[in-house]
């Protein structure tokens, strides 16, 4: 389990530190991402994630330094794919349940591992200049976020 977030504030902090490109580069971490994209779910639902995340997370990379190109930075397939897997779990557990319990609890599972989306991705389809720019379909197997929820 991650120890990152111990708190709701933690995950507020990772939360708005993207909207507001204040997050130090060195905590934009796996956990992070999924953290934001759960803080984004939960207390930003009246915005389309699918694609206001994309534009975030650029101009993210943008103010730490980070070029967003066609061999780094901003990933569409991974991130509309984790998008879509943090939502199947949040929406998994309780409306109350504190934000970094769910993170804990996502981070505890296969989506723990960064290594995750080679399940449904061959390395070559996911590091494709095509799947950084645009979604394309998994060629392994069928992507289903709803495989990652608790149950």
């Amino acid at each position: 389990m991650t120890t990152d977030f111990c708190t709701e504030t933690d995950v507020d902090r990772v939360g708005l530190g993207l909207i507001y490109r204040s997050l130090p580069k060195a905590e934009w971490t796996h956990a992070a991402h999924f953290a934001a994209a759960l803080w984004l779910l939960r207390h930003r639902p009246d915005w389309r994630l699918a694609e206001r995340m994309p534009p975030l997370i650029r101009a993210y990379n943008e103010a730490t330094g980070v070029e967003n190109s066609d061999s780094g930075g901003y990933h569409e397939t991974i991130t509309q794919a984790s998008l879509a897997a943090a939502g199947a779990v949040l929406a998994s557990h309780p409306p109350d349940r504190p934000l970094n319990e769910i993170v804990d609890a996502l981070m505890a599972g296969p989506l723990g591992r960064s290594d995750w989306p080679l399940a449904y991705w061959s390395k070559d389809r996911l590091f494709s200049v095509e799947a950084r720019r645009v979604w394309i379909e998994p060629d392994l197997q069928a992507f289903d976020p709803r495989a990652f929820t608790a149950r």
